[in-house]
């Protein structure tokens, strides 16, 4: 299964047009050239993908993409490491 962080990267390459070179766990949101309505898309998309729902604030641009991928994962039901880049399958 896809873990959430592998998610995150695809939705931004193949949705948002990131460069991966851009992308990493430690990289905040608003590093990535998104504008405020992008991270609005970005997370509509994953809450009706993952079916979770998700604050958005304004401090929403500061979280990394790992903490992001957390906030996805923490709330599905438990599979062990779902939120570390180049996780098990």
């Amino acid at each position: 299964m896809e873990t959430v962080y592998d998610h995150l990267v695809t939705v931004l390459t193949d949705k948002f047009e990131v460069t991966e070179d851009l992308i990493g766990p430690d990289i905040p949101l608003g590093d990535l050239e998104l504008d405020s309505l992008a991270i609005v898309e970005l997370y509509v998309t994953l809450q009706e993908h993952w079916s979770v729902s998700l604050e958005e604030d304004e401090s929403a641009a500061d979280l990394t993409l790992r903490q992001f991928a957390h906030a996805v994962a923490s709330q599905l039901p438990a599979e062990p490491s779902a939120t570390e880049p180049g996780a098990a399958r």
